[in-house]
C-alpha cells in the first residue's frame, strides 16, 4: 500500500513540475534577437570608420619589436563588448507592433533616433503594455545577451551578411520555423 501511495506522489509531482515549466514566448524572443542585431548595427554603423584600435598580445618579441595589429574599431571585440553591455537599455523604445492586414504580432522599434528625423511609425497598430511590456522584452535580450555573447560578437566582428538570420534562426533557433522568421524589423 505504501509503495503505491509513493507511486501516485511521484507521478503527480513530475506532472506538476512539467506544467510549471514555462515555455518562451517565441514572439517576445524572437523580437528580441532582432532588436538586438538591429541595435547592434546601428550602433556600430555610427562609429567612425577611420578608426582603429590596437589589438594583440603587447609582448615584446626578441628583436624588440610588438605584436599587435590595428583592425577598425567599429567590429573590435572590445567595441562589440561594449555595445553589448548598454544593448538591452533600448528594448525601452519597442512595442507590440500587430499587422493590421495579417494580424502578426511582433515587437517593433516606435521610437526614432536621432538621425530619423520626422520618421515616425503610425502608432495606431502598436500596443503599449505600460512597463511591463518593455520590461519583458529587456529580459529576453538580456537572457539571450548572456546565452550567446560570444556567438554575437563573433558573427558581427566577421561582418557576416545577414546577422540576423544566422544569430535568430541558427544560432539561437528563436526565430526558427515561425512565419516571421525572414521579415525585417
Amino acid at each position: 500500500m505504501a509503495s503505491w501511495i509513493i507511486k501516485i506522489a511521484l507521478m503527480a509531482m513530475s506532472i506538476l513540475i512539467e506544467t510549471t515549466e514555462g515555455k518562451k514566448d517565441k514572439v517576445l524572443y524572437c523580437s528580441a534577437c532582432r532588436a538586438i542585431v538591429d541595435e547592434l548595427n546601428y550602433s556600430i554603423s555610427q562609429i567612425d570608420p577611420k578608426k582603429t584600435i590596437n589589438v594583440g598580445a603587447f609582448r615584446l618579441k626578441p628583436d624588440g619589436s610588438l605584436t599587435d595589429k590595428k583592425v577598425p574599431l567599429a567590429r573590435s571585440e572590445t567595441n562589440l563588448s561594449e555595445l553589448l553591455d548598454g544593448v538591452c537599455g533600448s528594448m525601452s523604445d519597442y512595442a507590440l507592433h500587430v499587422d493590421p492586414d495579417t494580424k502578426k504580432k511582433l515587437y517593433k522599434r516606435f521610437a526614432p533616433r536621432s538621425s530619423d528625423a520626422g520618421d515616425f511609425p503610425d502608432f495606431n497598430n502598436f500596443k503599449f503594455d505600460g512597463p511591463g511590456g518593455s520590461n519583458a522584452l529587456q529580459f529576453a535580450c538580456e537572457s539571450i545577451v548572456e546565452e550567446f555573447e560570444d556567438d554575437i560578437i563573433s558573427l558581427f566582428a566577421k561582418e557576416t551578411d545577414h546577422v540576423v538570420d544566422k544569430l535568430c534562426n541558427e544560432v539561437s533557433d528563436h526565430c526558427k520555423g515561425t512565419k516571421f522568421q525572414s521579415d525585417e524589423l
